[in-house]
């Protein structure tokens, strides 16, 4: 992969102004119960987690021709979910269908790391140029805080004996791609009861495992979490502080939807590419 065109065209990796992604909606189920995690279909919210619509692999070439018709711009396709790319074929698949059709555009995925240790040959072979992991701890007894369990293999794993199954695989899995080149950027989600001070710990670890970036979220109450306190802006401050320490930390994340498309915090195309809804409400489940 070519490091310094990721830099140059990709917005989340250090573009600085008029390169635009779009986000397609291909990945409904998830494997893991974030404590903090609502995903919904709206057209309402501004975070992740959320899109107006799910869409198919097979049509994601009739949006892609659509977006980038609306926004010349474009120079990054990315899936973000709604649920999580790696618990189901679709994003893969996704990828398999637009790599030919597309080859300028960057390829770019968000994933929770779960399956990555055992799927990273797969994302080397389609080409993924970048690939974002969510790890919001290091410390099986922290990520027990922030989670209510995960599906692995068909199993139901809670505790830290959960922890421990998803911080192993998230950190196999980024060494793997890292190796192979791939440009890596972790998020972390910031919970200032649990994980504010292991915020370091996190750095320090992914950045070891090759990951080039570091982004970090502050919490939106909700769900279980519904009563935490959302971080403030000094709380944001010193947490990125810590990680600096480590690694190179992006400063700003726009909290995009998984149906995003346009120039992050310039133009959002979404409504015109994937149309309107009815207004109704819907919710998932994980599985």
């Amino acid at each position: 992969m070519d490091k310094e065109r990721v830099r140059e065209q990709h917005p989340c990796f250090g573009a600085r102004q008029n390169r635009g992604r779009i986000h397609l909606p291909v990945c409904p189920g998830c494997n893991l119960e974030c404590r903090f995690c609502d995903r919904k279909i709206n057209e309402e919210e501004e975070r992740p987690g959320v899109t107006a619509r799910l869409i198919k692999p097979e049509e994601a070439v009739t949006y892609v021709e659509k977006a980038l018709r609306l926004c010349p711009e474009l120079s990054v396709i990315g899936i973000a979910g709604p649920g999580d790319t790696l618990a189901t074929d679709n994003a893969l698949e996704t990828f398999r269908l637009l790599g030919r059709k597309f080859p300028r555009l960057l390829k770019c995925m968000s994933t929770n790391g779960l399956l990555l240790n055992e799927r990273a040959e797969e994302l080397i072979e389609v080409g993924l140029d970048t690939l974002t992991v969510t790890v919001n701890a290091v410390d099986p007894a922290i990520e027990a805080k922030l989670i209510n369990g995960l599906v692995y293999h068909g199993r139901r794993y809670e505790g830290e004996e959960a922890g421990r199954i998803i911080i192993r695989n998230q950190l196999e899995g980024i060494r793997k791609v890292a190796a192979a080149g791939m440009v890596v950027k972790v998020n972390t989600v910031l919970v200032n009861e649990i994980n504010r001070f292991h915020i370091g710990e996190i750095a320090r670890t992914v950045k070891e495992a090759g990951a080039t970036i570091y982004n970090i979220i502050p919490l939106i109450p909700q769900h279980d979490m519904k009563d935490c306190e959302a971080p403030s802006c000094i709380d944001l401050a010193a947490a990125r502080q810590q990680a600096g320490k480590f690694i190179d930390v992006f400063r700003h994340c726009q909290h995009c939807r998984a149906d995003a498309v346009g120039v992050p915090g310039k133009n959002n195309f979404s409504k015109e590419v994937y149309g309107s809804l009815p207004h109704v409400k819907d919710t998932f489940s994980h599985g």
